[in-house]
């Protein structure tokens, strides 16, 4: 269950990676697709879409409220049985993170300050799932099961 939470935490890593790679590449092409005269209005979204870049911004829309947080949430839930040292703790910074950058994201497109806050969320989330990983690497675990046992021998 250990490898399972290591590679949950560091798939969550990935999956903020691309994130950021779909935002990059979607507003990439709204920037060429407006200097090239093009123009958005509530006209744009019927019909087919108006630059093929906007699927970056599809899919960073569908990983943010889908993927990633079901992933956080299986983190949450194998942590439980993992027994990785404060391995709950970490999962749950993960999972809250995953639930405020979601909020952030929603409520960005009406109070657009906050999408500030959804990029300085993201690379907190990327580094709490990150911590998580290497807090269950084999290394991390086995030196906390042998600074929890060393003292309790040394008294014996």
């Amino acid at each position: 269950m250990r490898i399972t939470y290591r590679v949950l935490a560091y798939t969550i890593c990935v999956l903020v990676a691309l994130q950021a790679a779909f935002h990059a590449w979607g507003s990439a092409g709204l920037g060429l697709y407006l200097s090239e005269g093009g123009v958005i209005d509530a006209s744009a979204q019927d019909g087919p879409p108006p630059f093929p870049e906007v699927i970056g911004l599809m899919l960073h829309g569908m990983n943010g409220m889908f993927v990633i947080p079901v992933v956080a949430l299986i983190l949450l839930i194998v942590s439980f049985f993992a027994k990785v040292p404060r391995g709950v703790t970490y999962a749950a910074i993960v999972f809250g993170l995953v639930l405020l950058q979601v909020t952030l994201g929603l409520l960005g497109h009406s109070i657009v300050l906050l999408g500030f806050f959804h990029g300085i969320n993201a690379l907190l989330l990327f580094t709490a799932a990150l911590l998580a990983g290497l807090n269950a690497s084999k290394r991390r675990v086995a030196e906390r099961a042998e600074a929890a046992t060393a003292p309790a021998s040394a008294s014996a």
